[in-house]
């Protein structure tokens, strides 16, 4: 069975710096595209950087210059370091992976950024 595994985010005040973590675990052998997505309260959930498996990165127009996007393809792991964070980045943020074209959800990592 596929499962994307999340770590890290937490809790931090303005200006600070989080990272999360996904391992994609499982029988894969291709990844076509994996990243985060994220979703406040109240609003839909929208990508936040997504990787295809050319090493092509899209970053959101809010996060561009602060959030950076790497992975491991050997371990199968994106990572997405979060720095100078606004409170406006409070959100679940979700792992996604789509693997010879289905798509596959982490739970959900909570990331609060308040005074």
């Amino acid at each position: 069975q596929i499962q994307l595994v999340e770590s890290g985010g937490g809790s931090v005040q303005p200006g600070g710096s989080l990272s999360v973590s996904c391992v994609a675990s499982g029988s894969i052998f291709n990844i076509n595209v994996m990243g985060w997505y994220r979703q406040a309260p109240g609003k839909e959930r929208e990508s936040v950087a997504v990787i295809s498996s050319t090493g092509n990165i899209n970053y959101a127009d809010s996060v561009k210059g602060r959030f950076i996007l790497s992975r491991d393809n050997t371990k199968k792991t994106v990572y997405l370091q979060m720095d100078s964070l606004k409170p406006e980045d409070t959100a679940v943020y979700y792992c996604y992976a789509k693997i010879y074209g289905t798509d596959y959800w982490g739970k959900g990592s909570l990331v609060t950024v308040s005074s």
